[in-house]
């Protein structure tokens, strides 16, 4: 992709207002928050100190939006914490610009730094810089520093009060992610009735297990409706495959696939019903023709083999997410041994070892955000000594805007840079207009900064144009408290925000970090997981007493990778990088190869025998082929060259000439040999020539 495409993609995207669920009494809540502090500074205080205030209550609402699992109110004392010790720190450095200067630059280091952590660690931080530049421009004492933080931080305890005091919805992120988990596997039941090999996006399922994870405290409180039904519903996806698969399941045609598509669509209703009832808090309801479905029949058509072995197990699991779904509603004590081991988050003390090996894992020269980390801190110190030199004053609009923008990736990095200086304009221009028609006088100025606030919260998923929009006028008004003028608040920051924008992205250009050269290495990462994924099913096969857990695991890194994958081929595409080392068409082919061997394995997975069954030696054998291939194929696939597959070939060939093509383990690895196959001829060196000329 060229410069120019990438960039109208980038920007193109920026701009987008999407249309989204609005929760107003959640932004409702957070708005009073501010207006709290805010009201109380201007009545017993004064105004600088209502705007010190403010800005903890803003940020601290805000924080408690992002996509996160931990309580909202531990959000918002974390992040007002944060904010007072940087406020109280830039204080007393503000008076020497070299100081400050250094100051900005560990701070700038460390907020980069903590994306490593997770993207609402790194939003976090950054949030923590912005407030940071804005705040110690106000004039005070060290003393008055010390209150200045003082009342940041009381103003995430309030908004930490108010969740408290006021629950919305409790536990209603979890609720939707277990629902949408559940609704996407209704969708995939009824894609299944018309195409046997339809494409599943395990990411519901993966969001549904990240919200699954619990700390001890949350774990006694959770309502037992969130409790059994994902675990269910990991079961039920492999075995809707395998009802549909033509190979391994009902036959293509004929009473037997009527039979199937009845089972499918009777699945996809009753996970519907399930998905509602999770989601608004309520008892299931199915209806009886359904369940009158996904009883065997007495007469008509009817499975046979592993179909029918597939029918029965599907008719179970229905029967036990519909009892999960519908245990009390109300939250109680679970008795021991309900929660496992890997599903409880660690508390805030255990979260301390988790980050700091986060951090050094990343703390290399060729770690994306070790390089956003130099990146944006290089810029924030040179932004802010441009804008101390300019004659325009709030210089710390340049930094804070670059801040807020620059991102580890070039498209998010774009995309918010146009929408940045975009929104400010309407914001700022919005917020200058209503100051120069009204005149507001303090108390005036700050109801319209709640308002702003409100509007942000509630608009905030539509887009970062809209949240530019509501965060410039919010800050117009909020600085009009302290008695700044809206013609100085005009000019002088939309040319900062304007050359804080351009700093960032020339930044970026200048010193990228692309996603294209790794693709190779992300796809190796994949075909790792999933051949290990691939391993542990036909271990399985081949030795039934030992199967579950090792199975579990390797599904869920196999996730994991793909979801790695799939991310950064997104990023990759809008990145004006020619391709290094692997194709547009060779990355789409090695996809699909990958995505069958997984589905390969999902089909075998679906028809584990059980811990009393008899050893099969030719999973055995086909097993020890292809774990001594892989590694070198993994290898091969870094190294650009062809992986040799010709092991599992011959393994494959003495066990189908032993016991023939019939069973499900067989048939499974016949076609995980054919999606290897795919694999390699898609990475072969010199397909990327065969491509064109076969397009010519």
């Amino acid at each position: 992709m060229t410069w120019a495409s990438a960039l109208k993609k980038t920007a193109r995207a920026g701009l987008t207002i999407e249309r989204v669920t609005l929760e107003p009494l959640v932004a409702v809540r957070g708005a009073c928050g501010v207006a709290v502090v805010v009201g109380l500074m201007l009545a017993f205080g004064s105004p600088a100190l209502a705007v010190s205030s403010a800005f903890g209550a803003f940020a601290s609402g805000l924080a408690t939006f992002q996509r996160s699992w931990r309580p909202r109110p531990l959000l918002a004392l974390a992040v007002a914490g944060v904010l007072g010790l940087s406020t109280f720190l830039g204080y007393l450095a503000a008076a020497h610009l070299a100081l400050f200067v250094a100051l900005l630059a560990v701070w700038t280091l460390l907020s980069g730094m903590a994306w490593a952590v997770g993207p609402v660690t790194g939003f976090v931080a950054t949030q923590t810089i912005a407030v940071m530049l804005v705040t110690v421009t106000l004039p005070t004492s060290v003393a008055g520093a010390a209150e200045h933080a003082a009342l940041i931080l009381v103003g995430g305890l309030v908004q930490a009060a108010l969740i408290v005091v006021f629950p919305i919805r409790p536990w209603g992120r979890q609720r939707d992610a277990l629902a949408d988990a559940l609704a996407a596997e209704a969708d995939y039941a009824r894609r299944l009735r018309h195409d046997p090999v339809a494409h599943f996006d395990p990411q519901p399922l993966m969001h549904a297990r990240s919200a699954a994870e619990l700390t001890p405290r949350q774990a006694r409180s959770r309502p037992r409706q969130l409790g059994g039904a994902r675990g269910v519903a990991e079961r039920i996806r492999p075995v809707l495959a395998s009802l549909a698969d033509p190979v391994v399941g009902a036959p293509p045609e004929g009473p037997g696939r009527d039979r199937a598509r009845e089972l499918l669509g009777a699945a996809a209703d009753v996970l519907d019903a399930v998905a509602r009832a999770i989601r608004r808090g309520r008892p299931v309801r199915v209806t009886p023709e359904v369940m009158a479905t996904l009883e065997v029949p007495e007469s008509g058509p009817r499975l046979d083999g592993a179909a029918r072995r597939s029918a029965l197990r599907l008719m179970a699991l229905l029967a036990d997410v519909v009892e999960a779904g519908d245990e009390p509603l109300r939250a109680t004590r679970p008795t021991a041994g309900t929660e496992r081991r890997h599903l409880l988050r660690p508390t805030v003390a255990g979260l301390v070892p988790v980050a700091w090996r986060a951090l050094r894992r990343e703390a290399r020269w060729s770690s994306p955000v070790g390089r956003h980390a130099v990146r944006v801190t290089t810029v924030a110190c040179a932004g802010y000594l441009l804008g101390t030199v300019l004659p325009l004053g709030h210089g710390y609009w340049v930094p804070m805007t670059s801040v807020m923008v620059m991102r580890p990736d070039f498209a998010q990095t774009y995309q918010r840079g146009v929408a940045r200086f975009v929104g400010t304009l309407v914001g700022v221009w919005a917020g200058a207009g209503i100051m120069a028609l009204t005149h507001p006088g303090p108390p005036v100025c700050a109801a319209l900064a709640v308002v702003s606030v409100g509007l942000l919260y509630l608009l905030m998923r539509t887009g970062y144009i809209v949240v530019s929009a509501c965060i410039g006028a919010y800050i117009v008004f909020l600085l009009g408290i302290a008695g700044e003028g809206w013609s100085q608040t005009v000019q002088a920051r939309l040319a900062l925000t304007l050359l804080g924008g351009v700093l960032a992205l020339a930044a970026y250009a200048l010193w990228p970090t692309w996603e294209t050269p790794r693709l190779r290495d992300r796809l190796a990462d994949w075909l790792r997981t999933n051949g290990d994924y691939a391993l542990a099913v036909l271990d399985a096969h081949a030795r039934p007493e030992n199967r579950k857990r090792r199975v579990r695991e390797a599904l869920l890194d196999a996730r994991a990778a793909r979801l790695e994958w799939e991310e950064a081929a997104a990023r990759a595409q809008q990145e004006p990088v020619r391709h290094r080392g692997i194709s547009r068409a060779a990355e789409r082919s090695a996809e699909s190869a990958l995505a069958t061997l997984g589905r390969a394995a999902m089909l075998m997975e679906a028809h584990l025998p059980g811990p009393d069954a008899e050893p099969d030696p030719g999973a055995d054998e086909f097993a020890a082929a292809l774990r001594a291939a892989l590694p070198d194929a993994v290898t091969a696939v870094r190294e650009r060259r062809r992986p040799d597959w010709s092991g599992p070939h011959v393994a494959l060939a003495a066990w189908v000439a032993r016991v023939g093509d019939e069973g499900v383990a067989v048939r499974g690895s016949e076609l995980m040999v054919e999606a290897l196959d795919e694999l390699a001829e898609a990475l072969a060196p010199g397909q990327r020539g065969r491509n064109r000329a076969a397009r010519r």
